[in-house]
């Protein structure tokens, strides 16, 4: 798949941290790399890419230099996993208009609904390699 692709998620958020558990369980060859929003690397990575604090209710994509937010990153993160989930990147045919509705629905209850984290997730040492320390690559 060629370079590593990274996802910013927000890491205090207990449901976003569920979706990173998820994703490397079912990212076979570690095609992803991780990084918290609030962490240095997900600053230098949103400063280098002109995204704003508020993007802060979005996960964020970074492939072939280019960013994803939202729905769009959700599903072409699932079209890199394994099997059943590519299935699910067939959305993508939804208007992102539709999709980031229910996107938005999701992450604007997401710490009434799941709770959050004081501080942000620290790695185990066997996932450490996969999460960006505090340079931005």
């Amino acid at each position: 798949m060629g370079k590593p692709a990274i996802i910013l998620f927000d890491g205090v958020c207990n449901l976003c941290n569920s979706s990173i558990n998820f994703v490397i369980d079912r990212d076979p060859d570690h095609y992803f790399r991780y990084s918290a929003l609030q962490s240095k690397a997900g600053s230098k990575l949103m400063e280098k890419f002109g995204l704003q604090p508020e993007e802060l209710t979005s996960i964020i994509l970074i492939e072939n230099n280019q960013f994803y937010r939202k729905s769009t990153a959700a599903l072409k993160i699932a079209r890199s996993l394994s099997y059943p989930w590519p299935l699910l990147y067939g959305f993508i045919l939804v208007p992102p208009i539709i999709r980031n509705l229910v996107y938005d629905f999701i992450a604007n209850n997401r710490y009434k609904w799941f709770g959050k984290q004081d501080e942000c997730r620290i790695p185990t040492p066997e996932l450490k390699s996969l999460f960006l320390e505090d340079e931005a690559n």
